[in-house]
């Protein structure tokens, strides 16, 4: 039995649609990580690129457990002495949606070219509107 490695010619990419309406996050972010890199198929290789485009719609819906939400911070540095801003997940999901879908993916993607690479095939929408329903992408659910 010999391990099979995937090859970069071999790879068939295909676009998978994410539903983030009233999901946690974490659970959501899991799934999109793993879309990405490709570790939901069979030909995955640690070294190739073998994910899927991911696309997610409404992450405005998308929910936090427990009390995340008031205790949950995103935080930005300007550089600057006392340019430190800390807001609270309820306040970006209000805000930004996309930033909350965005930054859980972020943490469980691998640092590096690849794993940047992998990252920039997510396309996140806050509504139920997006650009990309002529690739005919196939549904991901929770499960």
């Amino acid at each position: 039995m010999k391990t099979y490695l995937a090859k970069t010619g071999e790879i068939k990419r295909e676009h998978v649609l994410v539903d983030a309406a009233s999901a946690p996050v974490g659970r959501l972010a899991v799934l999109i990580a793993n879309a990405l890199r490709g570790k939901d198929k069979p030909t995955y290789t640690p070294h190739i690129d073998t994910g899927a485009f991911v696309i997610v719609i409404n992450a405005e819906k998308a929910v936090f457990t427990g009390r995340k939400a008031e205790e949950k911070e995103y935080e930005s540095v300007s550089g600057y002495p006392g340019g430190r801003k800390v807001v609270t997940a309820k306040e970006v999901l209000a805000s930004n949606p996309v930033r909350v879908i965005e930054e859980a993916v972020w943490g469980m993607m691998p640092k590096g070219r690849l794993g940047r690479a992998q990252f920039r095939k997510l396309r996140v929408y806050a509504g139920a509107e997006h650009p990309h329903m002529a690739q005919q992408p196939r549904k991901l659910t929770l499960e």
